[in-house]
């Protein structure tokens, strides 16, 4: 039983570190927040197509204790948050100026259904950078989301491209 539970446990840590998006994801912090060891992990995410611009993520990891006592053993919460920031000099490349924007990164909350999402959308009327992570697993009519901006304004980002007309 207890090499079940250990492989249980394994395999829902396993699918909740799969990145399936473009961008890579790299731990720089994490620690328990309460006595059963549930924790948080932040990880940075740079966008894979803008240098100088990283976000960082929080999430939430549920402990071997709450999986025992909640069930659910192969997922984690997607109660996560994001903050977008300028860390170099702006060079923008080729990115989706639609109002629909693109996904820049994912990662896999569970091993079937549940994963989390970063988009990015660019505001051209405000000259800004909005990027947003959301729950793709709809439960009860409540998505999960959270949002940062990084705006362009005397931030002087370089366009490989061209910069978009308004």
């Amino acid at each position: 039983m207890r090499r079940l539970l250990l492989a249980a446990c394994l395999l829902a840590g396993g699918a909740a570190a799969l990145a399936a998006g473009a961008a890579r994801a790299d731990e720089v912090g994490s620690f328990s927040n309460d006595w059963t060891g549930n924790g948080l992990t932040v990880e940075a995410v740079p966008d894979p197509d803008i240098q100088g611009v990283t976000c960082h993520i929080v999430s939430f990891s549920r402990s071997v204790i709450d999986r025992l006592r909640k069930g659910n053993w192969f997922e984690d919460p997607s109660n996560t948050s994001i903050a977008c920031r300028q860390t170099g000099p702006i060079v923008i490349g080729k990115i989706d100026t639609s109002k629909g924007g693109e996904e820049v990164f994912s990662e896999r909350k569970s091993l079937i259904f549940k994963s989390i999402a970063v988009r990015r959308i660019y505001d051209r009327a405000n000259d800004t950078l909005i990027y947003v992570i959301y729950s793709r697993q709809v439960k009860d009519a409540s998505a999960k989301m959270a949002i940062s901006t990084v705006p362009l304004f005397n931030a002087n980002p370089t366009w490989s491209k061209g910069k978009p007309e308004r």
